[in-house]
């Protein structure tokens, strides 16, 4: 995928793969000795949001300033906030939309939205809604004064040809399904007040971060190591080692502008489903089942921007598989958490 990263030759435990998603870069360091202002993670409690407060102190303590980062989320996890205190990270449990809520957080110039909802979007479509357009407002309005960097997602855009490398920051959207609609909302609704207010904000579209515990790898491996058949009706797809999104993420602090800036986060590469497959069957020693036909369109981002203005130095595509295919072996702990990064139809 890209030029490999760290010498890990294998990431057996938990505590290894932590201190790999959130071991700041150089770059990380730099920023934090320009950046003014403390730092406040609004939605930390999921998928990505841990990793990304963990390395957001270390790259604060290593680069010795003084900065508080804050990470707020309602903290449904047993033991994941207290997880985050042990590793340096404040932390404020809260659900954010509940009345008032934003009114007791504390300022801070530099606020990372990750608030979101995906799943359950088809049986719940108002609560979706209203996580992804409506909370953005309050959010907007409640850190006018703040840098914003906002996670968005490739599903804004449309589904295009395999070859065509996908789709650019100046493609038009074309979301297809309640969760991508919702999705463009909140970028609007950042766009509005950031031209409203001349708030400086930040659009990341993010295009399948993967570890070893969740992720488009993680779905496909275990597919073909428990023999369950693979639709290529999705044929190919982007992905992103969860570290190197996270490291962008923080740098995009200084990115942020009104209007806001937007950015595809994925992969440089086009990957094929059926080769990361047969990659895994070669590890698991069993041929990968398919069903389906492998259609001409995919949901496809094209990350060329973001690796101009970062060049991140990233883990290439066989050594994620080599390291997920082991972690699946071993028994390593899963999410079970699926992407569904089959479905066409926008339906989640």
């Amino acid at each position: 995928m890209m030029s490999k990263m760290g010498s890990e030759a294998r990431v057996s435990t938990e505590e290894q793969l932590e201190d790999l998603l959130s071991r700041p870069t150089a770059s990380e360091l730099a920023l934090f000795e320009r950046l003014k202002g403390d730092l406040i993670l609004l939605g930390a409690g999921g998928k990505m949001g841990p990793s990304l407060a963990r390395r957001a102190v270390r790259a604060v303590r290593e680069s010795q300033v003084n900065r508080r980062v804050i990470a707020v989320a309602r903290f449904t996890t047993s033991g994941l906030e207290e997880q985050l205190r042990s590793w340096g990270v404040e932390t404020i449990a809260a659900d954010l939309l509940a009345p008032g809520a934003l009114d007791l957080l504390p300022d801070a110039a530099n606020v990372i939205f990750m608030a979101a909802r995906k799943f359950g979007t088809a049986s719940d479509e108002p609560g979706t809604w209203a996580i992804n357009s409506f909370l953005p407002g309050l959010v907007a309005q409640r850190y006018r004064g703040s840098r914003i960097v906002t996670w968005s997602t490739g599903n804004v855009y449309a589904l295009t040809p395999v070859p065509s490398g996908g789709a650019v920051e100046t493609t038009t959207p074309a979301p297809v399904g309640e969760y991508a609609q919702s999705a463009l909302a909140r970028e609007r609704i950042f766009e509005f007040f950031s031209r409203r207010d001349g708030t400086s904000v930040a659009i990341l579209r993010l295009n399948y971060a993967v570890e070893l515990r969740y992720g488009v790898l993680v779905d496909i491996g275990l597919k073909v190591s428990r023999r369950h058949p693979i639709d290529l009706s999705m044929p190919a797809l982007n992905c992103i080692w969860q570290g190197d999104a996270n490291s962008i993420c923080l740098r995009s602090l200084e990115l942020c502008d009104s209007p806001p800036r937007i950015l595809n986060v994925t992969g440089q590469e086009t990957l094929r489903v059926r080769e990361i497959a047969d990659a895994f069957g070669a590890a698991f020693g069993a041929p990968p089942v398919f069903v389906g036909h492998e259609s001409g369109t995919a949901l496809l981002s094209n990350a060329a921007e973001c690796f101009r203005v970062f060049r991140p130095a990233t883990v290439p595509l066989g050594q994620l598989i080599e390291w997920t295919a082991d972690w699946i072996s071993c028994g390593g702990r899963l999410l079970e958490k699926p992407t569904h990064f089959e479905i066409r139809d926008g339906r989640f």
